[in-house]
């Protein structure tokens, strides 16, 4: 059974965002002064007076968006107040009553649904006496708040609890849910396969280079499957981000990299490899994040080069993205949904191995096996010798080295190690984590 839940709606910049943000205690929507931020709906549990329901960011309700994508957004939004169960009404006590506040007004008066009104940007007691001239409307009471500094929150919340539906409440869900980001330059297919794995537009897919711009949790629960696709905005030159909007764009995604289980590493095959993606491989790679490595649009690579094989482009791919060699790659259409379950069953797996757990005397036969096949080369006649290793964590695997001499060690025989390693001890595709360390540090 899914949650009960409530959308924040609103003509654009009455601070839908901040509320939104602040409310769920971080920095989930992007706050600007921009109208028309907010595109899709962005969506977050909230626990409050011991109920949990769903909170729902929306786009600006009758905002112009400078890429055309005006009626995405309005779908979108339309989508939320059909789903909500509570509707929460933001007005913005500076403006007073806008001809736009009356239109919206008058829209969901025709819903039949549960409504809270509050006036937002209450932040002082001779701003919040004006909220008297909200009633006027005909909504009932208007709440004052402030989302800037936190006051009527409380009571607000309180009001959307007490209209929430009694029959929905929390499901059981064990343990935590499996984050996936989808990660990929601009207009890669990530918000098209996101879109496949829920059979329905829950993010807005344009060709338009740039139209994701928030990091948008898209929960999932099936009969064997919970987990959260991260939708991400897509990534470009650093030089050419155009404006603050983008900016943090590109700074969500790089946290949604570093907050995922698994990374889908979305690749446009009909493009050459480009910087970005492999500045995105190095992220990925730097945070140790399990990858799995999607190319899309396979058809239209086919159509430009009708003789290309599978296995070419992989080879290309791996001399592309070295680093990633160990991830495994699948072929996708996020148009049709060609391979997009098989990618979160492989994600699935991935997270298996990234959390294994092997005994030292495994380890160390591992070790053991791979210094008498291969030592680290010696320096000015000085040798390294490997005593003993043990595992030390996982996500990701880390593994503790201890050796007379650590310096000698290189990344090139480390990353031998990790080859030899991920093989005997079943972390094939999987990135390892080496910590050297002197043998006087500690034996077993």
């Amino acid at each position: 059974m899914a949650l009960a839940s409530a959308a924040i709606i609103g003509r654009p910049n009455v601070g839908k965002s901040t509320i939104f943000n602040t409310i769920v205690g971080r920095r989930i929507s992007i706050e600007d002064p921009t109208s028309g931020v907010t595109r899709d709906r962005i969506l977050h549990p909230v626990t409050f007076e011991g109920r949990t329901f769903d909170l729902i960011d929306t786009g600006g309700i009758g905002m112009v968006d400078v890429q055309d994508l005006s009626v995405d957004v309005e779908l979108q939004i339309d989508i939320a107040i059909k789903e909500a169960d509570v509707l929460v009404l933001i007005l913005d006590c500076r403006d007073g009553i806008t001809p736009l506040d009356i239109e919206i007004v008058e829209k969901v008066r025709r819903l039949n649904k549960k409504i809270v009104v509050a006036a937002n940007k209450a932040d002082n007691d001779k701003v919040e006496m004006d909220v008297v001239n909200f009633h006027s409307l005909g909504l009932g009471e208007v709440l004052p708040i402030s989302a800037q500094q936190g006051r009527g929150l409380s009571i607000m919340l309180s009001e959307i609890v007490e209209q929430l539906p009694a029959d929905k409440e929390e499901p059981a869900y064990e343990g935590e849910p499996l984050k996936i980001a989808f990660v990929g330059k601009r207009n890669a297919g990530k918000s098209s396969i996101i879109n496949k794995l829920a059979g329905a537009n829950r993010v807005i897919v344009s060709d338009k280079p740039g139209t994701t711009r928030d990091a948008v949790d898209v929960i999932f629960k099936t009969d064997k499957r919970h987990f959260v696709a991260i939708d991400t905005a897509g990534l470009r030159k650093r030089g050419k981000i155009d404006n603050a909007i983008e900016f943090f764009g590109h700074v969500r995604s790089e946290r949604s990299i570093r907050r995922a289980d698994v990374v889908v590493l979305m690749i446009d095959a009909s493009l050459p490899i480009s910087k970005v993606d492999k500045r995105i491989a190095a992220l990925i790679l730097e945070e140790f994040k399990p990858c799995v490595i999607v190319i899309n649009k396979w058809d239209l690579a086919v159509k430009a080069r009708p003789n290309i094989t599978s296995e070419e482009y992989h080879d290309y791919l791996l001399k592309e993205l070295p680093g990633l060699y160990f991830a495994p790659l699948t072929i996708t259409s996020a148009l049709n949904g060609d391979n997009v379950w098989s990618t979160i069953n492989l994600a699935f797996e991935l997270h298996a191995q990234a959390t294994k757990e092997v005994s030292t005397g495994q380890v160390n036969r591992a070790i053991q096996a791979a210094y008498t096949k291969k030592r680290p080369p010696m320096v000015k006649g000085k040798a390294c010798k490997i005593y003993y290793a043990t595992q030390a964590e996982i996500s990701p695997p880390t593994f503790i080295v201890f050796c007379n001499r650590p310096k000698l060690i290189d990344k090139n025989y480390l990353r031998y190690l990790s080859g030899q390693m991920r093989t005997s001890l079943g972390f094939e595709e999987v990135p390892l984590k080496f910590q050297i360390r002197s043998s006087h540090e500690g034996k077993f």
